[in-house]
């Protein structure tokens, strides 16, 4: 199964295309708040380095939250446009489990977090259930930095958008608690969401390209 992920939902985007257990093409970059302007043309450029063509898609996958207001707009507009122009299913996966799913190993639970603006990230937790199977712990929520590690008591590893001076006031806040990645680990790859749209694509499951949409912690003023 040919599968175009898009990934717009925060300043650091991407698209990749995977077949089956191969990855084909894969880009991200920083793409501030030119999300418009940048990855229609990089889906493009994808497309034409694996050699294949739009009509050889078999599948879409799209993060669909948190994340900014205009940019899961737009990853979710490419990908609702290819799904319906081409017939093709689509999946939504959140960005958080996105983050986090390259970190389930071992037995640390996984905090995965995005910058949500004004000082705020946006922050979701994952345990281990069973030796293959990780499941987050409540829902996603918004905090301050400081209140990343509030109720950390046990080693907790923190992945996603953190950067060197956010991750010593953790360091600080949280003691011996808390552990990070090296920074290459912390990128979201649109490969590892073509493969976790894979496994839903694989049992069958799809999302509704008419009802499919943009999961917001927030919603910015004066938007609608």
């Amino acid at each position: 199964m040919l599968i175009l992920a898009i990934d717009t939902a925060t300043r650091q985007a991407g698209v990749a295309l995977v077949r089956e257990d191969e990855v084909l093409v894969e880009y991200t970059w920083s793409a501030g708040l030119r999300h418009t302007q940048h990855t229609a043309p990089m889906i493009d450029q994808a497309l034409r380095q694996a050699g294949v063509a739009p009509d050889d898609l078999e599948g879409v996958a799209v993060t669909r939250g948190p994340g900014s207001f205009t940019g899961l707009r737009i990853g979710l507009s490419l990908a609702k446009g290819f799904a319906a122009a081409l017939g093709i299913p689509v999946v939504a996966i959140p960005t958080l489990d996105v983050c986090a799913f390259p970190h389930f190993y071992g037995e640390t639970p996984v905090r995965a977090v995005l910058r949500a603006g004004r000082g705020r990230y946006a922050f979701a937790t994952y345990r281990r259930e069973a030796p293959d199977r990780w499941r987050p712990v409540g829902e996603p929520q918004l905090a301050r930095l400081p209140q990343l590690v509030e109720d950390v008591q046990q080693p907790m590893r923190f992945v996603g958008e953190l950067g060197a001076q956010e991750q010593a006031v953790l360091k600080e806040r949280g003691g011996r608690w808390v552990r990070f990645v090296p920074p290459p680990f912390n990128v979201r790859r649109p490969s590892v969401l073509a493969f976790m749209a894979l496994e839903r694509f694989q049992r069958g499951e799809h999302d509704d390209v008419d009802t499919l949409a943009p999961f917001y912690l927030h919603i910015p003023e004066g938007a609608s």
